[in-house]
């Protein structure tokens, strides 16, 4: 046979071709054969549980706390013949606190409200001759006033504030006002009437009157705040060794009068703060002109009333 160069070219370049094809599948044979084995890995670390986030403290939390009373006040309208004016509405009032307009929230009959009332009975010494009347006439009072709704608490005005009975029914009151025994001590008379006012406060139900009812000379001269100075213008008064002069006693004089009037008034505002209208009762009857410390008391119970609305 005869092969021209060009055929044998041809030829060569496919006898070339199919080696390399043949090659090529013996190779990609061998390694299907045998496989590549992988390279050794690291180990996986197991991932760690991510910790919840705690819930955020109360204190971390802003907390807005309002607070509103509801206030019972007292009020009477009459004609100019004393005759009630009745069909009254909360658009025919307007209150203002301090120069700023309340809101009314309702109007309706105070007979209706439960009243919380403390009998305060001085049982000192300066009113010993007339303490059996006081309590008969006190224990009547109760039963007569007090509905079965009602509480009466009792305190005894003495050389310290003692509450007799917390508050209770008029029958347990009236009873425990007549076995209570007679003192010949001193009168923290401003002290009770604080230990009073912030009984009720603390321990009566929202919206019901609050009332205190003192009966007492009003005299007081062992309280926390006068102890010291009415002792100590007692013994200037009552000596006669020459040590304190005129001038020396009248100063003391005036300081009293002056711890006398700071103390009223803080008792005044503890009673305007626990909403309570005071009364009082002097069995003592008015005080002469001539007897200062019982002008003074008479005076400063007449105060309490009028800021409080009692009489």
């Amino acid at each position: 046979m005869i092969f021209n160069r060009n055929g044998m070219m041809i030829r060569f370049s496919l006898a070339l071709t199919v080696a390399l094809a043949f090659l090529l599948l013996t190779a990609f044979t061998a390694r299907a054969q045998n496989p590549t084995l992988p390279q050794d890995q690291p180990p996986v670390m197991p991932r760690p549980t991510p910790k919840p986030t705690p819930p955020p403290r109360d204190d971390e939390y802003d907390v807005v706390r309002v607070s509103s009373n509801l206030v019972v006040v007292p009020v009477s309208v009459t004609e100019a013949s004393g005759q009630p004016v009745l069909g009254l509405k909360t658009t025919d009032f307007r209150l203002e606190e301090e120069g700023r307009a309340q809101e009314i929230a309702d109007i309706g009959n105070p007979e209706q409200v439960p009243l919380e009332i403390a009998i305060l009975l001085d049982v000192s010494g300066s009113v010993n001759a007339r303490f059996d009347f006081e309590k008969e006439a006190a224990a009547r009072f109760i039963k007569q006033v007090l509905k079965a709704e009602d509480r009466a608490t009792i305190f005894a005005i003495d050389q310290r504030p003692h509450l007799v009975q917390a508050r209770d029914t008029a029958e347990r009151a009236a009873s425990k006002l007549l076995s209570m025994p007679a003192s010949k001590g001193a009168t923290a008379f401003y002290d009770t009437v604080i230990l009073a006012a912030k009984y009720l406060a603390q321990n009566t139900p929202a919206q019901r009157r609050r009332v205190v009812v003192i009966i007492s000379d009003g005299e007081d001269n062992f309280s926390n705040r006068t102890r010291e100075i009415e002792l100590a213008t007692y013994r200037a008064l009552k000596s006669d060794d020459g040590k304190i002069d005129k001038q020396g006693r009248e100063k003391l004089v005036r300081q009293r009068n002056d711890i006398q009037r700071q103390v009223l008034l803080d008792v005044q505002r503890e009673l305007q703060r626990a909403e309570v209208v005071f009364y009082s009762i002097n069995p003592s009857g008015q005080a002469l002109r001539l007897n200062l410390p019982g002008v003074r008391a008479q005076v400063g119970m007449a105060q309490l009333a009028e800021a409080t609305g009692g009489n």
